[in-house]
């Protein structure tokens, strides 16, 4: 098991830089360094955000289910970074939607959010996860005390939503969609079996996201 120094000052700055990695790639990407954006950067920059946000929403998910398969507490560490991170493409993926695809065109995108579904669900997902980033602080979690798990809770909803805004926009081939789907099929589903198998009465975890990193 890793000390708390070497989480601190080894772990966790590997695992931001690993994090912050994709965004760092594509700044380079769009000042013209390394592989073109191709002729629709637009929509190359929508999709790549997009992806990150929902592979920083899984990999949150799994920090629960590795710690149980651990044993030790010490994965926890890193699920509000994760959390935010995710957050982060999140809300990248939906400012690249609104300033360089629609140029905030209001009545468009206002359009847009009520009558195509898969936009829908996608806005729906980072409005949800917008509190979840907002109180993910310690000083959040003692203000809001018990509300705080019940609240946090609702990642498993942005999660689901965020799976079917990519199932959705995707046209033809939803192999992709699929895998990420399936994945957090297992997720959820590890987390059923774990309150299935503690029975009634038995208290249940806690909030999944952007907290509890100092355990």
């Amino acid at each position: 098991m890793p000390t708390t120094r070497q989480v601190r000052f080894v772990l966790k700055p590997f695992v931001f830089a690993a994090c912050a990695a994709p965004l760092v790639y594509i700044a380079l990407r769009i000042a013209g360094i390394g592989p073109s954006l191709g002729p629709n950067p637009v929509e190359v920059l929508q999709d790549e955000f997009g992806e990150w946000a929902l592979r920083m929403l899984l990999a949150t998910l799994a920090i629960t289910p590795l710690r149980v398969a651990l044993g030790k507490p010490w994965p926890l560490r890193f699920r509000r970074m994760l959390g935010l991170f995710a957050f982060t493409y999140a809300a990248l993926h939906f400012a690249n939607y609104l300033v360089l695809d629609q140029q905030f065109d209001w009545p468009i995108i206002v359009e847009d959010i009520l009558d195509r579904p898969f936009i829908t669900v996608g806005f729906t997902a980072l409005l949800i996860l917008l509190p979840l980033a907002v109180t993910s602080t310690q000083g959040w979690q003692r203000r809001l005390g018990a509300r705080w798990g019940r609240l946090h809770r609702v990642v498993y909803v942005a999660a689901i939503l965020a799976c079917w805004h990519f199932w959705w926009q995707v046209k033809k081939d939803i192999t992709e969609p699929a895998i990420y789907a399936a994945i957090l099929g297992v997720l959820l589903g590890i987390r059923v079996w774990r309150e299935l198998k503690k029975g009634p009465g038995r208290p249940t975890a806690g909030g999944e996201t952007m907290a509890q990193d100092s355990h």
